[in-house]
């Protein structure tokens, strides 16, 4: 029976009305098998009894009975496709979120396919139909999907199967020929292919996009490593620093403890000595009086006039008149440790401005000067490297850009990010105006320097008087004027600072600046003041000590 079910499985199980393995199989006289329902059914809607395989009409209705061989062939075949189903249950029973088999009643199986004609999805058992009967193989199978239904057109009930172009949507085919007769069709799956090759070109910009963000986030970590490097060997020094500070701090006052005890010592031995000198003294004089008051008292004149003469005077004594224990002076030993500790400290602030400067000089950049911002009256260098003040008014077009009555000029780069450094060479001038300005400042008229009217700036004004621009304007106090001016911003950091570069110190910083837009390197040479203040503003190449 076994072997009889295998070779009959394929094919004569299954119901031709139901599409479906029998269920009480009966047999109609010309020889073919049906559902005792299904063929009941069917003769119960037709107006007369026929074969719906051979077209034999009965005039009398047949009395039908259930087929029992093939009855317990169907058994037998049911049973063996169950035991069959379960041997890989593990593999095939539906997971959450997968597809499961429309057909399976209690357990429900993994579907292998899903049928668009059908709106169906099969397990491996319920799909042998469609592989295996004529007018079954003809219906369109694809990989098991949910809601088949969203697949269906919802005005003709008729499969999705073309692409109209013109509206950008799935039609079926009675759309095209009336809802969308004019436009533009072509297969689903053409038209899916080219939305592949699209999803294929966006997949790759998306994946080019991640490689991007993916650098970026490398780009970020590194600075975020370097800011570290820094913040690490800038709090080592720090450390360095102020506990070479802190010791010599120490060191000074337990000299200026020590000067100051030694000093009270050396007073308190020398009047002790002298106490003991007086003690000394008065003990003589103690017994001298002892000794005279006796001799007053005796009765033996003979022994007073005898010894008279030796004890008629005092004791020769030291003349304590003019002696006294001067306190040791301390005024100025407090004002010359601090003055030690000062030097100290001045030696200490060079070092580190010079490791301060050597670091910013590592972000020089190339400057030249830009003629299209220069006031008339500047004469600029052949290199562009050197500006100063001229006493004929060129001929030059007026622009938007041109400094105008200020003899001003900027420089040509722009920088929007990052740090940059340049140094300017002010030897012999005796008027000048340096920093940077923002793209935006104005440039026509009067010009009021100031970091809210966008300059960031310092000047030299009668030779020897230094200011830095800021919001009130701070007074300089330079121990030596600077014959060449470094320049140094940190755009992100929101700092301008300048330093004196021969004596290596920082002469003034902008902190806490916003900066939103292009910064410009800014020169003013100044008048030139009949030749006195003719020497140019020269930008010099970086020389890295």
């Amino acid at each position: 029976m076994s072997a009889a079910s295998c070779l009959l499985s394929k094919d004569q199980f299954l119901c031709s009305i139901c599409l479906d393995v029998f269920t009480d199989p009966v047999s109609t006289p010309c020889g073919h098998n049906y559902c005792k329902n299904c063929i009941t059914q069917h003769w119960d809607i037709n107006d007369r009894c026929q074969c719906p395989m051979c077209k034999e009409v009965f005039y009398t209705r047949p009395q039908l009975k259930i087929n029992t061989l093939l009855s317990e062939m169907v058994a037998q075949f049911r049973q063996e496709a169950q035991q069959k189903a379960s041997s890989s249950s593990e593999q095939q029973v539906a997971k959450p979120g997968e597809v499961s088999c429309d057909v399976c009643t209690g357990t429900k199986l993994k579907a292998l396919k899903s049928c668009l004609v059908c709106l169906t999805s099969y397990c491996e058992t319920h799909l042998e139909p469609h592989l295996t009967v004529s007018g079954l193989k003809r219906h369109q199978l694809m990989d098991p999907v949910k809601n088949l239904e969203d697949r269906m057109c919802t005005k003709h009930d008729k499969p999705l199967e073309l692409f109209c172009k013109t509206d950008q949507t799935c039609v079926c085919m009675l759309c095209s020929v009336l809802d969308h007769r004019t436009h533009e069709f072509v297969p689903v799956k053409e038209e899916c292919e080219g939305k592949k090759a699209e999803l294929e070109k966006t997949e790759a910009e998306i994946q080019q996009m991640i490689q991007k963000r993916r650098l970026k986030i490398e780009e970020i970590k590194h600075s975020v490593k370097i800011s570290k490097d820094d913040a690490d060997r800038e709090k080592a020094e720090g450390v360095q620093v102020f506990t070479a500070l802190k010791e010599s701090v120490d060191r000074g006052l337990n000299q200026l403890i020590k000067e100051m005890e030694e000093k009270q010592k050396t007073t308190e031995k020398q009047a002790e000595d002298l106490i003991t000198e007086l003690e000394q003294e008065i003990s003589e004089l103690m017994k001298r009086s002892t000794e005279v008051e006796q001799l007053s008292l005796s009765e033996d004149h003979l022994h007073l006039l005898q010894n008279f003469p030796s004890l008629k005077a005092a004791p020769p004594t030291k003349d304590w008149t003019e002696v006294r224990v001067r306190p040791p002076s301390y005024e100025g030993t407090v004002v010359r440790a601090v003055a030690q500790l000062e030097e100290m400290l001045s030696k200490e602030m060079k070092k580190l401005f010079e490791a301060e400067l050597k670091r910013v000089q590592q972000y020089a950049v190339d400057v030249t000067l830009d003629p299209d911002t220069a006031h008339p009256e500047l004469i600029l260098s052949d290199d562009e490297k050197q500006v100063k003040h001229g006493d004929v008014k060129k001929n030059l077009p007026e622009k938007p850009e041109r400094f105008s009555p200020c003899p001003c000029i900027l420089g040509k780069q722009s920088f929007s990010s990052g740090r940059f450094y340049f140094e300017v060479q002010v030897k012999e001038k005796t008027k000048w105006t340096l920093g940077v300005a923002r793209e935006s400042i104005y440039r026509k008229g009067n010009i009021t320097l100031s970091p809210q009217n966008g300059y960031w700036t310092i000047w030299l004004r009668n030779r020897n008087e230094y200011k830095a621009l800021d919001v009130p304007p701070v007074d300089l106090s330079l121990k030596s004027g600077p014959k060449k001016v470094g320049v140094f911003v940190d755009y992100e950091e929101g700092l301008v600072s300048f330093y004196d570069v021969d004596a290596a110190a920082l002469i003034y910083s902008f902190t806490g600046c916003s900066f939103t837009e292009k910064l410009y390197p800014y020169f003013n040479p100044c008048l030139n003041e009949g030749g006195e203040n003719s020497v140019p503003l020269i930008i010099c190449p970086v020389s890295y000590n």
